[in-house]
């Protein structure tokens, strides 16, 4: 474990042991912080074309997911559901962000989606597989919609339940998989889920890859971020070995026999995590998966860092050809 941030000025006060970019300390006595830092407070444009509004999805553990709508959708227009769900490690972030506002809004319009962004429970909080649950709880939350007498107006009015698309980013890539695992394609019906959408995921093998011992020190997400968000966020004593973060490891289930549907994998070049996205890839190949890479060169972490970016365009526009691909995508 990393040397403590701060060093307790006597030894009754407790100091910080863990900090996560200024929004998350863990405190020598357990207790943790949570809070707001200019990394979260980043404002971004909004031109009024997306609406949005906020559901209650799991009233066990209070959360929400975020609705998003292009506001000049045509009545009785069927717009393909597109789920979105969030990266930071596993132990920051919020569908309230306003970069994760700034991609979701984009996401909505460039694709003419109706996007749904979902809250999951945090670590050190809520280790793993807090996250995974809840991920699970939002396909079923979304069949309920489909198939309960209490749907939503939005998902009534322009939500096309045959055209269901799951993505998420770095750690909400991992929960994506997951997802391709445990329900696949067919595993929510009535609800027809077309493919999964992995933005940079981050899932890991045993050691260390060639790009994690290589990546600066000076990227947004270096090897001692990754490391730290890993002690906070598997249970205490596991390892990268864990089924939550190695689809491959001993413990994870085979996927040989899995029908996990068509994926993509919009991976970036110069990430720590590329070298397991490009053999998460292969592997998938191996085994007959339909999985799809595309690579945005010259970017490390990118998509709701930089939501208005023109490499968040360029992956923006591969999601766009994987839906077309299957018949829902915005042309």
């Amino acid at each position: 474990m990393a040397a403590p941030t701060d060093t307790p000025a006597t030894t009754n006060e407790p100091y910080v042991v863990e900090d996560c970019r200024g929004l998350l300390k863990v405190m020598s006595d357990g207790s943790i912080i949570r809070s707001e830092n200019p990394l979260a407070v980043l404002t971004f444009p909004d031109d009024g074309s997306v609406e949005s509004k906020d559901l209650l999805f799991n009233s066990t553990h209070s959360l929400y997911v975020r609705l998003y709508r292009p506001v000049k959708t045509p009545p009785n227009t069927k717009l393909p559901i597109l789920f979105f769900f969030y990266g930071g490690g596993f132990c920051l972030g919020s569908r309230t962000r306003p970069n994760n506002q700034a991609v979701c809004r984009r996401l909505s319009v460039e694709l003419s989606a109706l996007v749904l962004s979902f809250d999951y429970r945090l670590a050190p909080e809520h280790r793993l597989p807090a996250a995974i649950e809840d991920a699970e709880a939002a396909l079923l939350w979304l069949k309920s919609q489909c198939t309960g007498p209490d749907i939503d107006p939005w998902l009534a009015e322009s939500g096309d339940f045959s055209k269901v698309f799951i993505s998420g980013e770095s750690a909400g890539g991992n929960l994506t998989h997951h997802m391709a695992v445990k329900i696949g394609p067919t595993g929510l019906s009535p609800v027809q889920i077309r493919g999964f959408i992995l933005i940079v995921p981050a899932l890991l093998e045993k050691e260390l890859t060639r790009s994690e011992l290589e990546c600066p020190e000076t990227a947004f997400l270096n090897p001692e971020t990754c490391a730290r968000y890993l002690r906070l966020a598997l249970p205490v004593g596991a390892t990268r070995e864990h089924p939550a973060l190695n689809p491959f490891g001993p413990e994870s289930p085979n996927l040989e026999n899995v029908d996990m549907g068509p994926i993509l994998v919009i991976a970036a070049e110069r990430d720590l995590l590329i070298d397991s996205n490009l053999n998460y890839v292969v592997r998938l190949k191996k085994m007959g998966k339909k999985a799809e890479l595309v690579q945005i060169a010259e970017e490390h972490a990118f998509f709701s860092i930089k939501p208005i970016s023109e490499a968040t365009g360029e992956a923006i526009q591969a999601i766009d050809r994987f839906m077309n691909q299957t018949g829902a995508g915005s042309d």
